[in-house]
């Protein structure tokens, strides 16, 4: 019965909470405090302090933590999954439905005007890369790094960018750190 009750405690917050986690911590507290009293409302904000301190999604994180507590690794589990279970069928039914109409002319029309937008976003994305980078370890350590890269990805070498990303961060922390 608890996991059925996680589930239902986390799912039902995924619908309703509109605008991702933050929406839905009232959600969540009122599942959790209210409705199955697992924690007070200090305990609560104790959870909630703690999951906005680490990196990563918050309802996942209060979900793993509270189902935890709850029921152990299966109540854990139980918990996250019911919190982007909500996401998780509207994407499939969304991806279905975008299958199913993938060759009608609004959606290729669709198509069409959403790349030139995602293509400006990674442009800007890509210029406030540079910009932190210039900003953070200077212009020499800037260029160094991107030709570095690029020989690695580009040249014979043909490294998995993975693989360049951690070589940069490891040059990163050995040679950059304060």
């Amino acid at each position: 019965m608890i996991y059925w009750q996680l589930f239902l405690a986390f799912f039902w917050p995924g619908i309703l909470g509109y605008g991702g986690g933050p929406a839905s911590i009232p959600l969540v507290e009122h599942e959790v405090v209210d409705r199955y009293q697992w924690m007070t409302v200090n305990e609560f904000s104790e959870v909630l302090a703690i999951g906005n301190s680490l990196p990563g999604p918050i309802a996942t994180k209060m979900a793993g933590y509270i189902g935890y507590e709850q029921a152990g690794i299966l109540g854990a589990a139980v918990a996250v999954f019911a919190s982007v279970a909500p996401s998780l069928i509207l994407l499939m039914a969304l991806l279905q439905l975008l299958y199913k109409w993938k060759d009608a002319p609004q959606v290729k029309r669709l198509t069409a005007y959403i790349r030139p937008a995602i293509a400006v976003m990674l442009g800007i994305m890509a210029i406030d890369f540079f910009r932190e980078s210039y900003e953070g370890a200077g212009l020499v350590q800037m260029v160094c790094l991107a030709a570095a890269s690029a020989l690695l990805m580009f040249g014979k070498w043909r490294l998995h960018p993975a693989y360049v990303i951690a070589l940069a961060l490891v040059y990163g922390a050995v040679f950059l750190s304060p």
